[in-house]
Order: C-alpha cells, then structure tokens, then sequence
C-alpha cells in the first residue's frame, strides 16, 4: 500500500500562502504520472492576504495583457472579486494603458459603482455593467477579462462558437457559450444581465458577437490564462476558415477526444497554470513593479 507524504511549502514570502502537495509514495520506476499533483492553487486562511496576492496578479495580468498586444484605448476590463467582502470587486481606473497600471491603482467598487476606498480614478461604465451582473449571478466566479482583442473581436462577426480544431481549442470544450444580441455599448443593466444570463450557470467563456471575448474564472489567473488561450483559438479559426474557403477541408477532434482533452487540460488547475509563465516574465521584466 502506498503511503501519502505531505509537506507544506511557502510560495512567496510576499503571498503569505501555504500549498498543500501530496505524493505518492512509489518506487521512482513505478510509471504513475503524478503531473496532475505539480499543479497547486494557492489557498490562504488570512482574507487580506488572499486580497495582496490576488490584486498583484491581477495587475501582472494588465501588464501580461499589454505585452500581447491587447490594450485598446480607454477601453477593457479585468474585475476581481473581493476575498474580504465578496459582494464588492476590484476593477481598473478608467483611461489607464495596461502597461502602467500598479496594484494598487485598482479601484475597489461595491454592486452600484460606488468606489468602497478612497480613490483618485474613476471606473468604465460599460465594464461596471457587465462584470457587475456576471460577479452577482455566478457566485463562482471570482475574476473576468474583456478586452477588444483583435483576433477575438474578428471573429465575434460571424457569431459562432470555436470549433474543435486542434488539442487547445477543447478547453473550451462545453465551456464557451455566445451572447447573439449585440446591444450596442453596455451602459444598462439589462445588457449586463443579458450576457450573464448567456454565459449561463456553469460556463467560463463566452463570444459576445460583434464585441469581442470575455473569460471567466476561480482566481485571475484563470480568466487570464483563458483568454489568451481563447484569442489564440479565434485566430487559429480564422485561419483555417481562410484555408477551407480556399478547398482544403477542416478535420475537426471529435467529441469523445475533445471531452477527454477538457478533462485533462482545461481545468481550472492546468489553465492557471499556464497563465503563471507569463506572470513570471512580466515579473521579471519589470522588476516587480506593478506590485506596488
């Protein structure tokens, strides 16, 4: 019988948190893939440090952001839900480039707008809307990104999901819904409530047509790690869409190896994961800067 060791290790003294890894303990030529094991969330007991940590990555994702290319203008959004008053969530100011923005720019607002803490910035409006109504009606989501990307804003035009063409795009495999009625700019509550009504009680992702992407997930990491991902899949569509319009057809993974990749690849585990290489570069790259 195999005996389970575990040891508590801190990540980063400026996180506070503790991860819990659990290995089997078998002979080193057993052959058991414990790579599902590498990947640990970090879980915190202090609230406030859970906000410091969650806060620094969320400002590494603008800078993350801004280093792909997806800045645009004063527009686009990230929103964190708040760990010690879950009913409120950190937002950007308004009018600022993504490379710039600090942790603590970020403007702490509760569910009618209202700046919690002092601020000097103002928020956007129309990403108030909508991330207002999607953090009230999916209690689980704790973070979402919207931004004008290129590629996922060429693709929203046509008003279809992503298909399954390559092992990436099953992440979103039954986890990606679109929202069809494009209202124009989202300064109502109706519209916000309407694209969370068509995200739906489970899904993370959604085309939002004629508009764009938006991500969702558990921490920033996650919503981060997603849209990347959902951006890199609406160009690989549009560039296979180009390649059939020209005779060459499409050879789509079929269902049962698309649920099986999901399952492996796209949980919340794997894709905050693949967000933490580019944490880690900006971090480097900047020498930490966005961490004040």
């Amino acid at each position: 019988m195999s005996a389970t060791i575990t040891e508590t290790i801190t990540i980063d003294p400026r996180q506070h948190a503790e991860v819990l890894i659990t290995a089997a303990n078998e002979p080193q030529d057993s052959g058991i893939d414990l790579i599902e094991k590498l990947i640990e969330i970090p879980q915190f007991t202090d609230k406030y440090a859970e906000r410091q940590w969650a806060k620094e990555h969320m400002a590494g994702a603008f800078r993350v952001f801004a280093k792909l290319g997806y800045n645009d203008g004063a527009g686009g959004h990230i929103s964190l839900r708040d760990p010690v008053h879950p009913n409120c969530f950190w937002i950007n100011p308004y009018g600022i480039h993504y490379g710039m923005i600090k942790a603590s720019d970020l403007v702490l607002v509760d569910e009618d707008g209202k700046p919690v803490t002092p601020t000097k910035y103002k928020v956007n409006k129309a990403g108030f809307m909508i991330h207002a109504a999607l953090h009230k009606a999916r209690p689980d989501v704790n973070a979402a990104c919207h931004t004008h990307s290129r590629f996922g804003r060429a693709w929203s035009a046509f008003g279809r999901p992503i298909e399954m063409l390559n092992q990436d795009s099953c992440y979103f495999y039954n986890d990606l819904s679109v929202y069809e009625d494009f209202g124009g700019v989202v300064l109502g509550k109706e519209e916000g409530n309407s694209i969370a009504k068509a995200l739906g009680p489970t899904k993370m992702n959604i085309i939002l047509q004629n508009h764009g992407i938006l991500t969702c997930g558990r921490t920033v990491d996650e919503a981060a790690g997603f849209f990347i991902a959902l951006e890199q899949a609406c160009e690989a569509q549009l560039l296979a869409e180009a390649a059939a319009a020209n005779g060459i057809p499409k050879k789509l993974i079929r269902e049962e190896e698309a649920r099986f990749t999901k399952k492996g690849a796209g949980t919340p585990e794997v894709i905050y994961m693949q967000f933490q290489p580019e944490y880690d570069m900006v971090l480097k790259e900047t020498n930490g800067e966005f961490l004040q």
